[in-house]
C-alpha cells in the first residue's frame, strides 16, 4: 500500500511538471507555432496545475507544490480574458453607448457543418433580427437553410470551401456599397463585404481559421495577411480563430488587419456532449471580434446556446461619422413579408 501511494505521488509530480512545462512553452509562441499551440490551453493547464499542487502538498512535495501554485497564479494573472478583464471591458463599452445614434447588430456563429437542428439558429436570428450575420462552417446543408432567409437578408456572400466542413458566409439586411460585391479569400475561409450603413460604408469580414500547428493554421495566416492589411478603419472582423486571444496567432491577425480586439468574448467552445453551463465557464475562448478605429463597439456578449459546439456572439456597434442620422435603436424595420420569411426560415 505504501509503495502504491509513493508511485501515485511520483506520477502526480511528473504530471504537474508536464503541465508547468506546457505553460512555460506557451509563452514562447512567437518563436515557433508549436509553442503557440500550448498557449491556447494556458488557463486550463494553470487550473490543473493548481489542483495538482494541492495533491503534492498532501504527498509531501511542499516546495514543488508552492512553485506550481506560484506558476499557475502568475499565468492566470498575466493572461487577458479573465472575469476581471471582462468586467472592465463591459463597463467601458456601456459608457461608450451613443444617445442619438443608430446602433447596429452583428451576430456571429460557427454553426457546425453537421448541426442536427439548424432551426434553432434560424430561430435565434428571427428573434434578435441582427443587421448582419456572419457564419462559419457553412456546409451545403447550411447554405440551403440560410438561403431561406433571403427575403429578410437579401444581400449575401457565400464562400464555398474544400471538404465537408464548408466555408463562410455574410448575410445582411443592408445593401452592399454601390457597385461592390462580396469577396471570397483563401478558398472560402475568409469572406469580405462592404456594407452600406445609412451612407457610411463598413467592411464586414467573416473568418474561419484552421486548427493550430501541426495543422494548417500558421500557413493560412500568412496567406490571408496581405488581404487583411487592406481592410479600412471602418471594418469589423468576426470569426472562429481556433486560437485564444492571448496567442501569437491572434496577435498576427490583429496586426495584419490593423484592427483592435473588441473585447473578451469569454469561453465559447466545448464539445456538444458537455453541458452549456460548462462551456460558458470552462470552454475555450476561440471566437473573436475585431473592430477598426472607424467603429465604436458598445456591446459584446455570448448569446444563448443553439446546439452548435460554439456559442453565438452578438456585437453592437455604431459609426461615429454616420452621414445620415437615423432613429436610435437597433436594426432596420422589416416589412411584413420579410418578417414572414424570417419566421418560415426558423
Amino acid at each position: 500500500m505504501k509503495r502504491a501511494v509513493t508511485v501515485l505521488s511520483i506520477m502526480l509530480l511528473v504530471a504537474c511538471g508536464i503541465a508547468a512545462a506546457a505553460i512555460g512553452l506557451g509563452f514562447l509562441g512567437r518563436l515557433h507555432p508549436a509553442f503557440d499551440s500550448f498557449s491556447h490551453f494556458r488557463l486550463h493547464l494553470a487550473a490543473l496545475l493548481a489542483v495538482g499542487a494541492f495533491g503534492l502538498i498532501a504527498a509531501g512535495f511542499r516546495r514543488e507544490a508552492f512553485a506550481g501554485l506560484a506558476l499557475a497564479t502568475g499565468a492566470a494573472f498575466v493572461t487577458p480574458g479573465t472575469w476581471f478583464d471582462n468586467a472592465i471591458s463591459n463597463q467601458a463599452k456601456a459608457s461608450a453607448a451613443p444617445d442619438d445614434r443608430a446602433t447596429y447588430r452583428l451576430l456571429h456563429l460557427n454553426a457546425r457543418f453537421d448541426h442536427p437542428d439548424p432551426g434553432r439558429f434560424l430561430s435565434l436570428i428571427a428573434r434578435l433580427r441582427p443587421d448582419v450575420v456572419t457564419v462559419n462552417e457553412v456546409s451545403a446543408m447550411w447554405r440551403q437553410r440560410l438561403e431561406t432567409l433571403s427575403a429578410a437578408y437579401p444581400y449575401s456572400t457565400f464562400c464555398d470551401a474544400r471538404g465537408k466542413v464548408g466555408g463562410v458566409a455574410i448575410l445582411s439586411r443592408r445593401p452592399l456599397a454601390e457597385g461592390a460585391t462580396g469577396e471570397c479569400v483563401d478558398g472560402g475561409t475568409l469572406a469580405i463585404a462592404p456594407i452600406d450603413f445609412a451612407g457610411e460604408i463598413v467592411t464586414v469580414a467573416a473568418l474561419h481559421l484552421y486548427w493550430p500547428w501541426p495543422f494548417e493554421q500558421p500557413a493560412q495566416v500568412e496567406r490571408i495577411a496581405p488581404r487583411l492589411s487592406q481592410l479600412p478603419d471602418a471594418a469589423i472582423l468576426a470569426g472562429d480563430f481556433n486560437a485564444a486571444r492571448w496567442s501569437g496567432t491572434f496577435s498576427k491577425i490583429a496586426a495584419a488587419s490593423r484592427l483592435e480586439d473588441a473585447g473578451p468574448v469569454g469561453p465559447s467552445w466545448l464539445p456538444r456532449i458537455l453541458p452549456d453551463a460548462l462551456r460558458r465557464a470552462a470552454g475555450l475562448g476561440i471566437d473573436h471580434v475585431l473592430a477598426g478605429a472607424g467603429l465604436i463597439v458598445t456591446k459584446l456578449e455570448r448569446a444563448e446556446d443553439v446546439g452548435s459546439d460554439h456559442l453565438p456572439v452578438l456585437t453592437e456597434f455604431w459609426v461615429p461619422s454616420q452621414a445620415r442620422p437615423e432613429a436610435s435603436g437597433t436594426t432596420v424595420v422589416t416589412t411584413p413579408a420579410e418578417r414572414a420569411a424570417t419566421s418560415l426560415g426558423a
